[in-house]
This record gives C-alpha cells, structure tokens and sequence, in this order.
C-alpha cells in the first residue's frame, strides 16, 4: 500500500487513543517498513510471496516487542514495534486477494458496501484459496517506473504483485475495501496489544504518562 495511505489508515485508527507525539512516532515506525531495506528480503513485513506463517509470526514478535518495552517502561521503542506491526497487518489486504474472497462470497447479489467489511472471517485467513502476490525480479521493479509499467506488465505472471495488489486507488473499487479492511485491522490489533495491560502501562503506551 502507498505510504500516504498507511499513514492516513494509522492516523484515523488509532487518534483517539494516543497522544500526538505517541502517534506521529507509531506512524514513522509504520512507515520506516517500506524503506529500501524493508523491501528487500522481507517478505513477512508486506505479506508478499504467500509468506503468511512468516508475517504472522512478525506480527506477533512485534506485539511482544511492545509489551516487553512497556513493562521496562520504554514507551518509543513500544511505539516503533507497534508501528512496524500495524504496516504489515495493513498490507495483508492490499498485497492478498483476501478481498476479493470476501466479495466473491456475494457474488449472486449486490455486495455490501465498504464499511461493511469484516476483516478477519477465518474461513477467508485459513482459505487454501488465499494467496498474496510474489515478487519477480528485475520486473517487479520496473513497473513502478510510469513509462515502462505497461510493457513490464505484459512480461508478468498474474501472479505478481504488480498485478495482485491493490495499494491504490488505482486498482479500482476493491481499495476502498482495503482501505476499510486495514482500518478495522489497526484498530483490532490495538485491541489485542493492550488487552493484557495495567492501566499505567496502558497510559504509557498511549502518551497519557509521557
């Protein structure tokens, strides 16, 4: 997903529960995971090459990471593990055909509308049918490059995630259940990540103590 749009998912989701300072450094670590070095090898950070076991098990060190620097009192380095865990669990909308399982479940009727989505049916996140895009070198770089993405695509599978994602509104109506997805997710992955704390700890995270 563009960074403008995990920025804004992150800033929607989660204002109401943390100070400015608190959210502006969750939103930075959210965003620090598209830098060159997050793309390259990193797989289970975008939820790229059907590596599910691998982002998953991210997901959940980061959470560990958060309640680990909490207890020791660390709020930053809470909020930078919290940031990195909120980009890959948005990206698992944008990069896997999940949405399109979820619509096609409507496919005799009229879908719901965006808001409606439910982003965690676990048939649909255990489906063997689930798949994120994967990444074919050299190519998958060029068609980030404007004038040469209509010929690279031509060159790649549908598999790709050039042809998979949906990281824009550019990809059409399914963004803007992606975008709903992501929100939902960030959110709930607040939820979970607090749901074991002490209410000072719970301040601390939040900047309410900073």
């Amino acid at each position: 997903m563009l960074t403008q749009y995990h920025a804004s998912i992150t800033r929607k989701a989660l204002s109401e529960h943390f100070s400015p300072r608190a959210l502006e450094a969750i939103v930075a670590a959210n965003l620090g995971q598209d830098d060159l070095r997050g793309q390259i090898g990193h797989d289970e950070y975008h939820f790229d090459n059907n590596a599910f076991e691998k982002s998953y098990a991210f997901i959940e060190e980061q959470r560990a990471l958060t309640v680990s620097s909490l207890q020791g009192g660390d709020a930053p380095s809470a909020w930078t593990a919290f940031g990195r865990l909120t980009h890959t669990a948005q990206d698992f909308y944008a990069h896997t055909n999940y949405v399109d399982l979820w619509l096609a479940r409507f496919a005799d009727k009229t879908p719901p509308s965006p808001p409606e989505i439910d982003p965690l049916i676990n048939e649909l996140v255990d489906s063997p049918e689930l798949r994120s895009g994967k990444l074919y070198y050299p190519l998958e770089a060029l068609s980030f490059i404007p004038f040469l993405k209509r010929f690279v695509m031509l060159l790649l599978p549908k598999d790709s995630h050039a042809w998979m994602n949906l990281d824009s509104p550019e990809r059409g109506r399914r963004f803007e259940y992606v975008l709903e997805a992501a929100l939902k997710r960030t959110r709930h992955e607040f939820d979970q990540t607090v749901a074991g704390l002490s209410s000072g700890k719970v301040a601390l995270f939040t900047g309410s103590l900073s």
